[in-house]
C-alpha cells in the first residue's frame, strides 16, 4: 500500500506553482490576504470540481469531514463558506484566467503531434459559443433578455486533444461574430464556423492574415458564379464554384473570389452550402472540415455534463469568473496528466475515478489506468446527424 501523497496533491503537482506565484504577485492577489490566499482558493475550487461539490456548504462540511487530510492538500485549515464566499468576491478573476492560459499553452504543446482532421499540416480550430442561462435577479450584471440573464463562452478548441486555445467569456447580449474581432488568428490554419459568423469584413480580415476558414451560407446570399471545377456527383458534391459577390456593401468587405461548394448530405438528404477561401483542398475535404466542428459541440456538452460550470458558489461577476476559469484549468489540467502519465483512459474516467478517490494515497499512474473491460464512455450512437442544424 502506498503510504506516500493523496492521489489530489499529486495532480496538484503538476500546477506550474512558481509561474502561478509570480501571477499572483503580479496583480497583488494575496495584498491584505489573512486566510485562504490564492493558491489556497485554487486548490478549494479544483477539489470542488474533482469531487463535484454544489455548494459552498457542500465544500466546507466535506473537508471538515476530512480534517486530518487537509495538510496532504496544501490547506492549512478547513475554510468557512463565508471564507470562501469572501475569497470568490475579492480574489481577481485575471490571476486564475492566467494561470489557465499557462496551462493551456503547455497542454498545446504536448498535444502538438496528435494526428489533425484529414491529416492536415496545419492547425484546424473549431469555434462556437454556449449560453449559460442565469437568473436576472441575482446576475444583474449578465444581461440577456428582458427576463434573464446568461453568460457566453466564446470558445476556439484545437481539435488536436480537443484543448481550449482561447476562451471569452461574455454577457448574454454580445454577438458570437463580435469575437472575431479579438480572435488570435494562426497564419495557414483552418477555422471551421457556423453561418453565425458570417461577416464578410470579419472574414476577409481572416484571409489577409492569412488563415483559412470553412463556414456554412447564409440562405438568399446574393453572389454570381465566376467559374466551376468538374465534380463527381456520386459523392455528394452538386457543385464546387468561385463566386463574387454582388451586393454593394457585401463586395466592398470582401472585393476577391470565395468559393462556394454544394453538398447533399447523403445520410439526411440535406444540401449545404459551404464558403471558404481555400481553393487547394478538394471539396469532400471542405465538408469533412465542417463535419469536423462537431467537436466543440460534443466539448461543451461535456463540460457542463462532468465540470460544475452550471451552478455558481457566488454571484458576482468575479466569483462566476472565477469559477469557471477554475474549473478550465482543472479541465487542462487532468488533459496534461493523462498525457504526461501517457494513460489510455479517457478524461471521463480520469475525473470519475478522481471524483470518488482524491484522498487515497496509491499511485496516480496506477491509480487513473482504466479497466477496459468496466470502462465507461460517453455514448456515441446517440449523438444527432452531424449535419442536422
Amino acid at each position: 500500500m502506498n503510504v506516500g501523497k493523496t492521489l489530489f496533491a499529486q495532480v496538484m503537482e503538476f500546477v506550474p506553482w512558481k509561474t502561478f506565484s509570480r501571477i499572483i504577485d503580479r496583480h497583488d492577489g494575496d495584498a491584505g490576504v489573512r486566510t485562504l490566499g490564492c493558491a489556497d482558493l485554487f486548490r478549494v475550487m479544483a477539489f470542488s470540481q474533482l469531487t463535484w461539490r454544489e455548494s459552498l456548504r457542500d465544500i466546507e462540511a466535506c473537508l471538515a469531514a476530512n480534517r486530518g487530510k487537509l495538510f496532504h492538500m496544501g490547506l492549512k485549515a478547513p475554510p468557512a463558506r463565508s471564507t470562501l464566499a469572501d475569497a470568490l468576491n475579492s480574489r481577481d478573476w485575471r490571476i486564475y484566467h492566467a494561470l489557465a492560459q499557462r496551462l493551456i499553452v503547455r497542454a498545446r504543446g504536448m498535444y502538438a503531434q496528435e494526428p489533425t482532421v484529414l491529416d492536415l499540416d496545419a492547425g484546424v480550430y473549431a469555434l462556437d459559443a454556449s449560453t449559460i442561462d442565469l437568473c436576472l435577479s441575482l446576475f444583474d450584471w449578465a444581461p440577456f433578455r428582458s427576463t434573464k440573464a446568461a453568460i457566453k463562452l466564446h470558445t476556439l478548441l484545437d481539435l488536436r486533444g480537443a484543448i481550449p486555445a482561447f476562451i471569452h467569456i461574455s454577457d448574454g447580449k454580445l454577438h458570437d461574430v463580435n469575437v472575431l474581432d479579438i480572435l488570435p488568428v494562426e497564419a495557414g490554419a483552418f477555422y471551421v464556423m457556423d453561418r453565425g459568423y458570417v461577416d464578410f469584413a470579419r472574414l476577409y480580415a481572416m484571409h489577409q492574415a492569412g488563415a483559412f476558414f470553412v463556414t456554412r451560407a447564409k440562405a438568399g446570399m446574393d453572389a454570381r458564379r465566376v467559374y466551376s471545377d468538374p465534380v463527381n456527383r456520386s459523392t455528394g458534391i452538386i457543385c464546387d464554384q468561385r463566386v463574387m459577390l454582388n451586393g454593394h456593401y457585401s463586395a466592398k468587405r470582401y472585393p476577391e473570389h470565395l468559393r462556394r461548394i454544394r453538398f447533399k448530405d447523403p445520410e439526411s438528404g440535406k444540401t449545404l452550402v459551404f464558403l471558404s477561401n481555400n481553393t487547394t483542398l478538394p471539396a469532400l475535404s471542405i465538408a469533412a472540415l465542417y463535419k469536423s466542428r462537431w467537436q466543440v459541440e460534443l466539448f461543451f456538452k461535456w463540460i457542463k455534463q462532468h465540470l460544475r460550470i452550471k451552478r455558481f458558489l457566488g454571484t458576482s461577476e468575479n466569483a462566476v469568473k472565477t469559477q469557471i476559469w477554475c474549473a478550465v484549468s482543472t479541465y487542462v489540467l487532468i488533459a496534461i496528466v493523462k498525457k504526461e502519465l501517457h494513460l489510455d483512459a479517457s478524461l471521463y474516467t480520469c475525473l470519475q475515478i478522481l471524483s470518488v478517490s482524491v484522498f487515497e494515497k496509491t499511485q496516480i499512474s496506477c491509480a487513473l489506468q482504466a479497466d477496459r473491460s468496466q470502462s465507461i464512455e460517453t455514448p456515441i450512437a446517440n449523438q444527432l446527424n452531424l449535419f442536422n442544424f
